[in-house]
């Protein structure tokens, strides 16, 4: 996506959203969370096979009756799904299905969908995309830590088709998307679900990846431009491992 001599099809888009899909669908049903959903962590082979890489901050999902409480503070902030954002500790697979969206949305768009510089600021771009967090669109949403601690815009309507529209024409990935940036991750569309939207079914089909690479006869990394390192936000993470990562 840095390199603007590559382009995707609306084929190739589909198909690569279909792959994510289908490595969450995987992750998830082995009860795995990767908590580090971002494009730099989405590889795709010279084939055209796509990789979901980095789990060094996955952890297992709570099964039974045990209820884990994680840490809220991880996922890069550009695809931190609300829920994060104000203090959820007991989450589940849709903290990845969050990031899913913001990244295949970025393929059409070649930019951030939602591009903050602190939790604040992110909450309130999501609030300008997605409609204001309330009690109404999201029960429940007040019990959640920060809650009462952050300045949350209100009477805002959702606005993810219109907003998304001038990028992606298509309605049925309007409808994806729509679907994945849900702020109540309690009703935001699944892995299994998402795969089996019309838009994987219409035309045209998810297409093969391999044609349009083979167009590019060295790894695509070395586009990567300077700026990136410079303005994109880290991932935040208890291990100080994880500190000082790009996006």
């Amino acid at each position: 996506m840095a390199n603007r001599t590559v382009r995707f099809s609306m084929g190739e888009i589909k198909k690569v959203m279909q792959q994510l899909l289908n490595a969450l669908f995987f992750i998830h049903s082995q009860k795995i969370l990767h908590r580090d959903m971002k494009a730099a962590n989405i590889l795709i082979t010279k084939n055209g096979v796509l990789k979901l890489a980095d789990f060094g901050l996955a952890r297992a999902i709570s099964s039974g009756n045990t209820t884990k409480r994680y840490t809220n503070k991880v996922v890069t902030l550009w695809c931190r799904p609300p829920e994060l954002l104000l203090g959820k500790r007991n989450y589940g697979s849709p903290v990845d299905l969050w990031g899913a969206g913001c990244i295949t949305a970025e393929m059409w768009t070649r930019n951030p969908i939602i591009a903050g510089t602190t939790d604040q600021m992110q909450l309130n771009l999501i609030s300008q995309l997605c409609g204001s967090i309330t009690p109404d669109v999201w029960p429940g949403v007040q019990r959640l830590d920060l809650y009462n601690k952050m300045v949350l815009a209100m009477n805002r309507s959702r606005k993810v088709k219109e907003r998304l529209r001038p990028g992606i024409q298509c309605p049925l990935a309007l409808d994806l998307l729509d679907k994945l940036l849900v702020l109540d991750s309690q009703i935001r569309l699944d892995s299994h679900l998402a795969l089996d939207h019309q838009l994987f079914w219409s035309h045209p089909i998810p297409q093969d990846l391999s044609h349009m690479l083979s167009q590019h006869k060295r790894s695509l990394f070395a586009h990567r431009p300077r700026v990136d390192r410079q303005t994109r936000p880290t991932s935040t993470a208890v291990d100080t491992q994880y500190s000082n990562r790009v996006f």
